[in-house]
Formats: structure tokens, sequence, C-alpha cells
């Protein structure tokens, strides 16, 4: 996993306001991506989020997450966002996928 996934996983994981415990990664994919002026990877992150209240966790973490500010040293979040409608499985679990892009701040 590259450092700027790994700092953005950190973040969402903040944003639930759970113990770390109870968010699993599932998978983790980042692409290097350049533009003409910038630098940075796409990222697709899957997450499943443990307990009954899985919903109401996942909810937190991700209402308002397009309109978030993250604090990542040397990357800025350009854009962010929930892939596809959140799962809900039989032990109470719930599995999203957030797909979102960084770029380096220099």
């Amino acid at each position: 996993m590259s450092p700027a996934a790994a700092a953005l996983l950190r973040c969402l994981i903040g944003r639930a306001n759970v113990s770390r415990d109870r968010i699993l990664l599932t998978d983790a994919a980042s692409v290097d991506w350049r533009s003409l002026t910038f630098n940075g990877e796409r990222h697709e992150l899957g997450l499943r989020i443990a307990g009954p209240d899985s919903h109401l966790t996942m909810q937190r973490m991700c209402d308002g997450l397009e309109d978030a500010e993250f604090s990542i040293p040397g990357v800025i979040v350009a854009d962010i966002a929930v892939a596809g409608a959140p799962v809900r499985a039989p032990d109470g679990s719930t599995s999203i996928r957030i797909e979102a892009l960084t770029v380096a701040a220099d």
C-alpha cells in the first residue's frame, strides 16, 4: 500500500470514530496518475465494518465525504467518493468501496 493510501485509510478510520479493529481493509489498489501539471495516485479501498451498528459507523465515515478536508502531509485529496451502494451482510457487517484521487502537494 502506498504512503498516500495508508494515510487516507487512517483518515477514513478517524472519521468513523470507532476502534481501529472494527474496520477491516479487504482490498486496496493504487495506480500512478498524472496530468499536465499534477502527479498523484488513484486509489480503490474495500472496507468491511464489523458490529451491529456498522451501518451507523459507515454513515459517520461517509457523510459529507466528497466535501471533507483531509490533513495528509505532502498530499491533497483531490477527489473522493463511495463507489456503489454499501452491502449489509447477514452477520451485521457493512462493506463499502471508496475511490479517491490524491495529488502531490508540491
